[in-house]
């Protein structure tokens, strides 16, 4: 029994039932070579070999009672692996518009609370000989940079067993925790916490003067949550369907950009995004003047075989939608990103955490629910308008005997009020783009997809074009 952590259990707290707080995998494989083509249950066979190597999978979340604590992870005693897995078959074409309608469907129902936090669903009937695994993984599990060292992990213990020889398997159900238990747990908690309560505070006054002085010296300065936020028809309440779409750009072209101009990789990423949502929005006549503020998620935690877990912070950038000169555009966001970082820095990435740690659930809980059910979001401006992330996937290509990793997408939730979430996965020379929205806030995200292509062309042309031919 190990007692989650605040910031892992603000992602439970988090969850309405229109606000589903789990991430989206999507990963296609091409599995033409195999002999006798694929098998499902050959699928299933396999991936419960190779669940010692993945433990988050095998925790159950259990609920404190009438929320006096965190809950806590429990190896669940009534482990079924069929119970998590599902199984779709596509009516021709097969095409990526029905796989990312078959994504959407999937993404728009909510975990079960009575069973480890994830779900697979398995598609078949692609084009080209191709099979797609979708994964719903919850954001309490892990956050982006450990569910990448969980498929690594998975794919790997595939690749060096492939005569069976399966490891030997340490995990022992355990059994769910009393009442007793459960308070005698969180009331321990509650005493080392409460106990640096005062340290803490001291600490948040002097990091949060800090981080306010050093921001007022950057001629371009990070914006604030809820300062001044334009409202767009992507920050509105939700219903529980959710809309998807992905596409892949070339990973090549954004790091000549990168090298041109002077940036990061993840800025040529973020102007990509920006030029993609000012077109979209000018085009639907809905452009605001003042630029839309984007939540960056940034790790934390430099361990790349991390499992599970969330050790992320985020930072809040001006993404420049009011510049109409690309390259004008691209400098801004660097010099926000600059910025930014080094605010976050200044105030201490592990402030956000230690807060959650410290926020009854109840009360976070209590208040999520009521913006929920008011519908609010409907009539205020938002804290920020779009959630743009850029993760660093697997960089050579992933090969399991005659199978073929071919694509990997990933995207994060969405939230009432903040209905657009652009997440991209870089893998071998492509970067995998997933757009996920709802009906109310994006109908249509294929219009965004072709959006993100005429804001890189937009670049290239802005460059020069003849940087980006092989020479």
């Amino acid at each position: 029994m190990e007692t989650m952590t605040g910031l892992d259990a603000k992602f439970l707290y988090s969850e309405t039932s229109t606000a589903h707080m789990h991430t989206v995998k999507l990963v296609v494989f091409d599995v033409s070579g195999l002999k006798g083509g694929f098998s499902y249950d050959a699928l299933i066979e396999t991936l419960g070999k190779q669940l010692v190597r993945l433990p988050p999978f095998r925790r159950r979340a259990v609920p404190v009672p009438w929320g006096l604590g965190h809950p806590v992870w429990v190896e669940d005693p009534e482990f079924d692996l069929r119970r998590h897995v599902g199984r779709r078959l596509l009516v021709g074409p097969g095409d990526d518009r029905q796989l990312a309608a078959a994504v959407a469907d999937f993404a728009g129902i909510a975990l079960v609370r009575d069973r480890p936090l994830w779900e697979l669903l398995i598609v078949e009937g692609l084009t080209g000989g191709r099979v797609a695994a979708v994964a719903k993984i919850h954001h309490a599990v892990a956050d982006g940079s450990a569910a990448v060292a969980l498929l690594q992990s998975a794919v790997q213990g595939v690749a060096v067993a492939p005569s069976g020889d399966a490891e030997v398997d340490p995990w022992r159900p355990e059994p769910i925790p009393t009442r007793r238990q459960l308070l005698t747990t969180a009331a321990h908690g509650h005493v080392v916490r409460w106990k640096g309560l005062p340290r803490f505070v001291v600490q948040s006054v002097r990091q949060l003067r800090a981080s306010e002085a050093r921001r007022r010296t950057f001629s371009v300065k990070p914006p604030l949550p809820l300062h001044h936020i334009p409202k767009t028809s992507f920050n509105v309440s939700l219903s529980p369907a959710r809309t998807f779409a992905m596409t892949e750009l070339p990973l090549e072209d954004l790091k000549k950009i990168r090298r041109i101009v002077g940036t990061t990789l993840n800025d040529v990423y973020l102007a990509v995004c920006s030029g993609a949502l000012r077109q979209y929005l000018r085009e639907r006549g809905e452009l605001p003047d003042r630029p839309l503020v984007a939540s960056v998620p940034v790790s934390t935690d430099p361990n790349v075989a991390r499992l599970s877990g969330n050790r992320v912070d985020s930072l809040y950038v001006s993404i420049g939608t009011d510049i109409a000169d690309p390259i004008k555009r691209i400098q801004h966001i660097h010099g926000m990103t600059t910025a930014s970082k080094d605010v976050r820095r200044v105030l201490g990435h592990d402030l956000l955490g230690q807060r959650a740690d410290l926020v009854p659930p109840q009360i976070y809980h209590s208040a999520v629910r009521i913006w929920t059910r008011s519908h609010i979001a409907n009539r205020v401006h938002p804290p920020l308008n779009v959630v743009l992330s850029n993760v660093a996937g697997p960089r050579e290509q992933i090969l399991v005997g005659p199978v073929r990793l071919e694509s990997l997408y990933s995207v994060g939730p969405i939230l009432e009020g903040i209905g657009l979430n652009i997440t991209a996965w870089s893998y071998e020379h492509r970067l995998g783009v997933s757009l996920l929205g709802s009906p109310a806030s994006i109908p249509d995200p294929w219009l965004l997809v072709d959006a993100l292509h005429a804001a890189l062309d937009e670049l290239r042309s802005a460059i020069g074009t003849e940087a980006f031919v092989d020479h």
